[in-house]
């Protein structure tokens, strides 16, 4: 049986892609151009990328068997599906930042600007901590350099941008990596298949790492 990949676009897949290959799971990687959809000639998977807040969804309702998603996606959408593997790559951090020179009032209600609502919900709820959500899409340090928001919870990877910005790092939420998840019904008919590709990746991270 073949199995269905959802990938996210991007250099994740990239990424990915090349894992694959290399433990053997691919016999080749085509280049993307415009096209969607992926048949491997060994026939022994088929690929498709989409958005990658979308990986979770094709997989939980099973158009793809397994796909690979950020812990930040996961996290905030909580599918029910399965995290199989940490593929050690994309890594970046949940972070809670602000402005250098800023000085949180305990009692007071704390501003907090994000596309992540209910990582963040979940973060200060744990805390105990009273906040107001301000969600947004993007550009999320301009919401405190703005006077709009008090603080952010952001992915930070290099922490160039809020360099830039005069901001800093004031707490890391969660280390952040891709992971492999797969459907549950997909993960009982196709086992076999899904524990070979858990398994052969496993392996060559293991090796690199």
């Amino acid at each position: 049986m073949s199995v269905n990949i959802a990938l996210p676009k991007g250099r994740l897949a990239d990424k990915t892609l090349e894992l694959m290959k290399k433990a053997g799971i691919l016999k080749k990687v085509e280049d993307a151009g415009r096209k969607l959809v992926f048949e491997d000639e060994s026939g022994f998977v088929r690929y498709f990328l989409v958005k990658p807040w979308d990986v979770p969804v094709y997989v939980e309702r099973g158009v793809a068997d397994i796909g690979v998603a950020g812990k930040d996606i996961i996290t905030e959408n909580t599918p029910d599906v399965y995290e199989l593997l940490d593929l050690k790559t994309g890594k970046c951090r949940m972070c809670v930042c602000a402005k250098n020179g800023y000085v949180d009032r305990p009692g007071a209600t704390l501003r907090v600007a994000t596309k992540f609502v209910n990582t963040a919900k979940g973060y200060y709820a744990s805390m105990g901590r009273r906040i107001e959500i301000i969600k947004l899409n993007g550009s999320i340090e301009l919401a405190p350099l703005m006077d709009m928001s008090d603080v952010i919870v952001d992915l930070v990877e290099t922490g160039t941008t809020l360099k830039e910005n005069d901001m800093r790092v004031v707490t890391i939420i969660a280390e952040i990596s891709a992971r492999l998840i797969a459907n549950k019904a997909s993960y009982r008919f196709k086992r076999e298949e899904i524990d070979r590709i858990t398994s052969e990746l496993g392996a060559l991270i293991n090796e690199n790492n």
